[in-house]
């Protein structure tokens, strides 16, 4: 299978939302501005006022503005195609960037929602459903982070617990008896710290659903599409394709949590985040991701429209691709490909040594 040639639709999707999306003066209003960001908000800024004047003086800036507009488009490209791994681990972050359920309504006709383990409750940073996407019936599960605070605290902005991750296993239980692909979204810091999480199993949980999801006897596509932090995120990303947005990130540990082992305090976070090699360019060469999906001009939070094309591009080509294997070969690969991870070659005088 060509993972580039995904990616590559999926550029050209997500380029031709990101036109589509702008305002008339070629800019993004947003309502956070990122540190980095900082001289892009200025020259939008810049852009708004000439516009303003030029509506109230009657006065032609037509050609200041196409080349100011231009400019920013510039230093926009440059500014993102240049970004470090903490300024992606921010990205990632942003208030704006589309969650679960922006997911929802711009990708799925029909979305059914699944509530509660059978157990304990119904935890409302893990949402499952069947739904109609990408051409396809499917059993559809990801993290919810909330957008606004009374939503975020009533999902633990995206920190599952075990109940969470127990419906999950129940939805993807319910997608093999039928016969449906699991998609799943993967958007979390990590699962949820808590004491009564601990007490109620977090770790066997996770460490449950992985075991199941490997031998699932059903198609699996997973794409984190913001943050995927640690256990938290493997406990619904065990699947035949893992794939990431350009700007998400993927480790075992968060640049914070890190840098706190570490350094004993938050200095060292930057440093910690480029170690990590968290970033989608890096887990693609190291073989943790099948494919990086590329973001609209200026990150996902930008062109949420845009970005969810670019998935159901994505989705589209490996659905349709995953359903003509033999379950059988299916399960095969799926356990070859996790098995492979993290495989190393010794080289030098150890190498010589172990040889002969």
């Amino acid at each position: 299978m060509d993972n580039d040639s995904s990616m590559e639709g999926a550029s050209s999707a997500s380029s031709s939302g990101a036109a589509g999306s702008s305002s008339t003066s070629g800019t993004t209003s947003l309502r956070h501005t990122l540190a980095f960001e900082v001289p892009l908000a200025n020259l939008e800024k810049q852009i708004q006022e000439l516009e303003e004047l030029q509506a109230r003086k009657q006065v032609d800036y037509s050609s200041e503005l196409r080349q100011m507009r231009e400019n920013y488009t510039a230093l926009l490209k440059k500014t993102y195609d240049n970004l470090n791994a903490w300024e992606t681990v921010q990205v990632a972050r942003h208030p704006q960037r589309p969650l679960f359920f922006d997911y929802v309504n711009f990708l799925c006709r029909d979305y059914r929602e699944i509530h509660g383990d059978r157990l304990f409750g119904d935890d409302q940073a893990i949402r499952c459903g069947l739904a109609r996407m990408a051409g396809q019936k499917v059993m559809l599960i990801g993290h919810h982070k909330g957008r606004d605070t009374k939503e975020k605290v009533r999902c633990y902005f995206g920190l599952a617990h075990p109940e969470g991750y127990r419906k999950a296993l129940r939805a993807m239980k319910i997608a093999e008896k039928f016969g449906l692909p699991v998609v799943t979204l993967v958007d979390t810091p990590g699962a949820y710290p808590g004491i009564g999480a601990e007490e109620r199993g977090q770790a066997e949980s996770i460490a449950r659903n992985m075991f199941e999801m490997s031998r699932l006897r059903t198609p699996i596509v997973s794409i984190v599409t913001g943050e995927g932090g640690s256990g938290g995120a493997l406990g619904i990303a065990v699947a035949d394709r893992v794939a990431m947005l350009q700007y998400a990130w993927y480790s075992v540990i968060s640049p914070e949590a890190c840098s706190a082992i570490l350094y004993r305090g938050g200095e060292g976070t930057a440093q910690m985040a480029e170690a990590l090699k968290l970033t989608a360019k890096h887990l693609k060469r190291y073989g943790v991701v099948d494919t990086v999906i590329a973001e609209p001009l200026g990150g996902a939070h930008r062109d949420p429209a845009g970005a969810a094309h670019a998935v159901e591009l994505y989705l589209a080509k490996m659905l349709r691709d995953l359903k003509r294997c033999k379950i059988d070969n299916l399960l095969e690969r799926r356990y070859d490909r996790f098995r492979q991870l993290g495989e190393y070659a010794e080289s030098g005088r150890r190498a010589s040594k172990v040889a002969s």
